[in-house]
């Protein structure tokens, strides 16, 4: 398989016959990593869908290929994309990598101020993230939003969860902030100005110098 075999979409109702596919994958993947997940329902995904929340991924031939969608909490300050899930059929072709590029960019045009984050176990997201230019960060860095948090319920880990005081659990927090972005942008322009003034003094100095050369005949 190929990754131009596939279009990656913001998902419609037209795609919401998918649903149940898509919310059965995310319990058998997640049954066979022995991890845990939120459980969402069918409904719950064809909400997203709804909303303008989420991104489809389909086989050129019209098949589901792969899915992921949009959280927003905390008034709409930070942002998670969640339930990535590829097909097994459609696995190790880079298809995980272009539904977090795009679900990423949706999030960045829906919700341009928000912070994104996610908390995953699973070491290629990570991988994925960190290309994305998230960052690591501890649990107290997220949303306090409690209806965040309740959806950890229903993940077979939930009672770490709460032993830990909510401080830590199996899944690593990872968190792009838009504040810390602009500021890292802000420096690179700065140390780029400053190269600049620096080859122009350079320059500068080196026209003086030829000038006042005495030419022998």
């Amino acid at each position: 398989m190929k990754e131009n075999e596939f279009v990656v979409i913001p998902a419609t109702k037209e795609h919401i016959h998918f649903a149940d596919t898509i919310c059965d994958e995310m319990a058998e993947s997640a049954k066979a990593r022995g991890t845990g997940i939120a459980r969402r329902s069918p409904e719950y995904v064809a909400g997203k869908m709804l909303e303008g929340k989420a991104v489809i991924a389909l086989h050129n031939d019209g098949r589901w290929a792969g899915f992921c969608y949009i959280e927003t909490w905390g008034h709409g300050q930070f942002v998670a994309n969640s339930g990535l899930i590829v097909s097994p059929v459609f696995r190790n072709c880079g298809l995980a990598k272009a539904i977090k590029y795009r679900v990423f960019e949706l999030s960045r045009q829906k919700y341009p101020e928000a912070k994104i984050f996610g908390l995953t176990t699973g070491l290629a997201v990570m991988k994925i993230n960190s290309e994305l230019g998230y960052e690591p960060v501890t649990y107290s860095e997220l949303t306090q939003d409690e209806e965040f948090w309740k959806g950890c319920q229903s993940c077979v880990n939930y009672d770490i969860l709460k032993s830990k005081d909510r401080k830590n659990c199996m899944c690593t927090a990872m968190l792009w902030d838009p504040e810390e972005k602009a500021k890292e942008f802000e420096e690179k322009m700065k140390k780029i100005s400053h190269k600049a003034t620096l080859l122009e003094r350079i320059e500068e100095k080196i026209k003086k110098s030829v000038k006042t050369i005495v030419p022998f005949f």
